[in-house]
């Protein structure tokens, strides 16, 4: 019974000058913001390329295949216009071309600022963990945008 108890209590502790593993290391400040400033500079340079490349001239960009077909104006359409004029600092042209592309500008905006903070801070970074509805009511959103903006009184939000 004795060797079950020293086999126990050896399994409990370290032997005496047995390695000690060591003790994690917290990452440094610029390791902790690479992620949110390697994402915000690539939005930055996706957003420069569309306010370099003007999508009102013809051949820069394809056509939305659901307008082309369809005619109906989805979500998206006037999102490159709205990004553009967006670019450019002319938020009247851009609420005009995609109202709800500006919305997810500021959303964005208020996220990589958030993201920043808390990684500057050395705290987690922010999750979208919205339930299924607050989803279902976006997606409705979306929907209600869609059809109001292809509704002859909803021309004001048609690109």
């Amino acid at each position: 019974m004795t060797g079950e108890n020293q086999l126990v209590d050896a399994s409990r502790t370290p032997a005496p000058g047995a390695a000690q593993p060591p003790a994690p290391v917290a990452p440094s400040r610029a390791r902790r913001l690479a992620a949110p400033a390697l994402t915000l500079a690539a939005a930055a340079a996706a957003l420069a390329y569309v306010g370099a490349v003007d999508p009102n001239e013809p051949g820069h960009y394809p056509v939305c295949p659901l307008f082309r077909l369809t005619g109906i104006l989805c979500p998206g359409c006037g999102g490159l216009r709205s990004a553009h004029a967006f670019a450019h600092g002319d938020l009247a042209a851009a609420f005009g071309a995609n109202a709800m592309a500006v919305a997810g500008y500021f959303v964005f905006a208020g996220f990589m600022l958030l993201w920043l903070v808390r990684a500057g801070r050395g705290e987690p970074s922010p999750r979208f963990a919205l339930k299924p509805s607050y989803w279902w009511g976006i997606g409705a959103l979306a929907l209600a945008f869609s059809v109001v903006r292809n509704m002859p009184f909803g021309s004001a939000l048609a690109p």
